[in-house]
């Protein structure tokens, strides 16, 4: 019996051994200087599984603080020190930071919720029918928008079963097909998140519409698209939130050019998104300027181009978190963070459609290898922090999902 005990407790010792080493493993390292790039990146998550927020949406606090979502909650940490805080200590579905007032504003079940850091006080705003997806808060945090999918006689008014990422990713181009052909009725909508009252319902049309983000500096004027294949949709349209000035971005000029992933200028001025023309040939970060309707066109090599783009908050530089061959560029050497400056030429090349769009390049920088992350699996949608100092991204490259940041300046050049 003494014998049958002592296998047990070395059997348990072994267990539990084996799994905190496999913990390790998934977390990887805290820190290091890229042997590629010599800058310093750090893992800010301490928790395998954590995710960081989509590219569009606002992560920090206004003590510039990332807040991030983790197995057992949403968290906030610290990017110098890595000290980290649990804000809501449930499973819950992120949905973004408020730009005034920092407000943590997320999704329990079809209840959308605030968490005031200054308080640490948690308030429901509103209970949301079936199909009802809050996507974006407003700058001065009186406004949530986002999509009403609504039924056309085939469609059950029931929310969608929510899918692992890693599955999802795996059947995207199928599910996208298939949901773009059901042509389904949707509109957009404002929520009052004093009151958790309707504001405004608009724009009803039998277009997918998704990615909807608000001015970063205009509290009632929201960004779009038209979701789906993007060689099969025109896809990124802007509208003030009492349904005028609804207007496209971007004209398609030639067959198979697409353009998407768009973004706001931190100062809010103008759109920026991915453009290629034609798709997987020649490629862009292509920008529209709201007030004035100026174009620019920074052209890219294949192996910069990146799923997502982002601008600083000075608006000076770009950062792209590059792409893998089984992407739409095909990159043969394509999985990098990279760090972008933009530089204007003096006059366009032959292949952008008018003299008035003005062109540059886009002159990069690699700051990370991600070799071996799985962009099939989940992309890594870096960010810049509020000071400009960082760049976080998410990644899988030592197994589970984690947070990483990485430095801008290298280490001698601080």
């Amino acid at each position: 019996m003494i014998a049958s005990a002592c296998r047990l407790t070395v059997s348990l010792l072994a267990m539990f051994v084996f799994s905190n080493c496999t913990a390790l493993r998934s977390l990887g390292p805290r820190e290091w200087v890229d042997r590629d790039t010599g800058h310093r990146v750090v893992r800010v998550s301490d928790e395998a599984g954590s995710r960081s927020l989509y590219f569009t949406q606002h992560a920090f606090l206004r003590d510039g603080r990332l807040v991030y979502s983790s197995p057992s909650g949403i968290r906030a940490v610290d990017l110098d020190s890595r000290k980290t805080e649990t804000l809501v200590p449930e499973k819950a579905r992120l949905i973004e930071v408020g730009r005034k007032f920092g407000r943590v504003y997320y999704r329990r079940d079809r209840t959308l919720l605030v968490y005031d850091p200054q308080t640490r006080g948690r308030r429901e705003i509103a209970t949301l029918p079936p199909r009802w997806n809050v996507d974006a808060i407003n700058c001065d945090e009186t406004l949530a928008a986002g999509t009403i999918t609504l039924t056309n006689g085939s469609e059950p008014a029931r929310d969608r079963k929510p899918m692992d990422e890693a599955a999802f990713m795996k059947q995207k181009g199928r599910m996208m097909e298939d949901r773009l052909a059901k042509k389904l009725p949707m509109e957009l909508f404002t929520l009052d998140l004093k009151t958790g009252k309707v504001v405004n319902r608009f724009n009803r049309c039998r277009d997918w519409l998704n990615h909807v983000q608000f001015s970063p500096t205009d509290p009632h004027r929201l960004l779009f698209c038209h979701e789906g294949m993007w060689h099969k949709v025109t896809r990124t349209w802007i509208i003030r939130t009492d349904g005028s000035g609804l207007k496209n971005i971007h004209q398609r000029t030639m067959p198979m050019e697409i353009a998407g992933h768009e973004f706001w200028s931190a100062d809010g001025s103008t759109v920026w998104y991915d453009l290629q023309t034609p798709r997987s040939e020649v490629f862009w970060l292509a920008g529209y300027h709201v007030k004035t309707g100026r174009r620019t066109w920074h052209h890219l090599e294949r192996d910069e181009w990146s799923v997502h783009y982002t601008i600083s908050p000075d608006g000076k530089l770009f950062a792209g978190d590059g792409g893998g061959p089984e992407n739409v560029a095909r990159a043969k050497d394509g999985k990098w963070i990279y760090l972008f400056r933009p530089e204007l030429a003096e006059s366009p090349p032959a292949a952008v459609p008018s003299k008035s769009i003005r062109t540059g390049v886009l002159k990069s920088e690699k700051l990370v290898n991600l070799k071996h992350h799985d962009y099939s699996v989940i992309e890594p949608n870096a960010v810049f922090s509020p000071d400009g100092r960082w760049i976080v991204f998410c990644s899988n490259k030592n197994g589970e999902p984690n947070i990483y940041a990485v430095e801008v300046a290298k280490p001698a050049a601080r």
